[in-house]
């Protein structure tokens, strides 16, 4: 059983994906466990929505903490990728009841890392635990300049809703590989991953990007993102769908599954190499849809580039990151960085901010991104 000592920073991560949990466990800057766990289909389907998924995953992060000698009360931190609320800005943030309560809510988005930060709070509340619940560059991390903002109707502002972990988690590394710090530049950070999100990072800040949950960016596969507004208005009100169902149309039905079928990937990778002229062509598209997005990304940054990072699952498939790359090349050097670091970045967040070295923030609703 591991117990508490003062000279180390013990931190636990989890972060909750549709089908999986990840975990990871951290002493100060080593990481001492890893992994990932495969979540039975019908342990997912037996819950109508992701919220009520909190107990089932619950029960398994804290067997899975049990089984590996891991005693809560030896924790300094207990940290989760964020859930959806009202736009913050991006750093640590220790969770509280309000924050859980508008994840939880489904009023700022739905999805399971919501239930991540449920978790974390009911946790780390029990009476024998002294660690903190934190979070890390939330879904909802918003540090967009004002005249991002504009959607062209009044009654809508653009805002800030993307994979901001895993940017900002690859845009540090990238830099630090480099040996510079990622607050002195200027990237194009390209997330290919089940949604494809691209966002502009101008000295540390990611000034501009995709509402990607409410279909921003390029289409994916499972999100139709951005289409002509008039004909998805007529569908709107063709008859055809209700509010619930258009909504799961255009996020859950649209995109490669919706020309293709299949959101597997792999299974698509298969088809083209096997001469599917016609699944290629969808891939090709999709490229050109995220070449589109990046050109624009580029136009914020004023043509001052210095990178353009491919990352996410899809940037192992070299025949996106090369009809990408073939497109955008002009503007910058582009990088591929496929994968993730989100485990990383949320644990040694924490750890800097446990040392002091980085500010520990407080969710307060109403606020904002203030």
């Amino acid at each position: 059983m591991i117990r508490r000592n003062t000279s180390l920073k013990r931190i636990f991560a989890i972060n909750l994906g549709s089908t999986s949990t990840k975990v990871a466990y951290y002493e100060d800057e080593k990481c001492v466990l890893k992994d990932s766990i495969n979540h039975a289909p019908d342990s997912i389907n037996a819950n109508s929505t992701v919220f009520e998924q909190k107990d089932m995953r619950k029960a398994t992060i804290v067997s899975y903490m049990a089984e590996h000698g891991i005693d809560p009360g030896a924790l300094d931190a207990f940290v989760t990728r964020g859930g959806q609320t009202e736009p913050v800005s991006g750093g640590v943030y220790r969770i509280n009841e309000e924050m859980v309560e508008q994840a939880m809510s489904g009023i700022y988005g739905v999805h399971v890392c919501s239930v991540g930060s449920a978790i974390a709070l009911e946790l780390c509340n029990h009476k024998e635990n002294r660690a903190l619940p934190l979070t890390v560059d939330t879904p909802c991390t918003d540090e967009f300049e004002p005249l991002a903002r504009y959607s062209g109707l009044k009654e809508i502002s653009r805002v800030s809703s993307f994979q901001a972990l895993n940017h900002r988690a690859m845009a540090k590394y990238y830099a630090g590989s480099i040996g510079k710090r990622y607050q002195d530049l200027n990237l194009i950070v390209v997330m290919l991953g089940g949604g494809i999100t691209v966002a502009a990072h101008k000295k540390g800040r990611m000034i501009d990007g995709p509402d990607g949950l409410a279909g921003d960016g390029p289409f994916s596969n499972n999100r139709c993102c951005s289409v002509p507004v008039g004909p998805l208005v007529k569908l709107c009100y063709s008859g055809k769908y209700d509010l619930d169902g258009m909504l799961k149309h255009i996020n859950g039905e649209a995109g490669l599954m919706s020309y293709l079928g299949t959101t597997d990937v792999r299974e698509i990778e298969n088809k083209v190499n096997e001469g599917d002229d016609y699944a290629k062509e969808v891939v090709e598209a999709m490229c050109y849809q995220t070449a589109k997005d990046i050109g624009g990304y580029a136009t914020v940054l004023e043509g001052d580039v210095d990178a353009i990072l491919l990352i996410g699952g899809m940037a192992n498939w070299s025949f996106i990151t090369e009809q990408i790359t073939r497109r955008v090349k002009f503007i910058a050097p582009v990088i591929v960085l496929a994968g993730e670091r989100e485990m990383e970045s949320l644990c040694m967040s924490s750890y800097e901010a446990l040392c002091g070295r980085e500010e520990i923030k407080t969710f307060i609703p109403g606020e904002g991104i203030k």
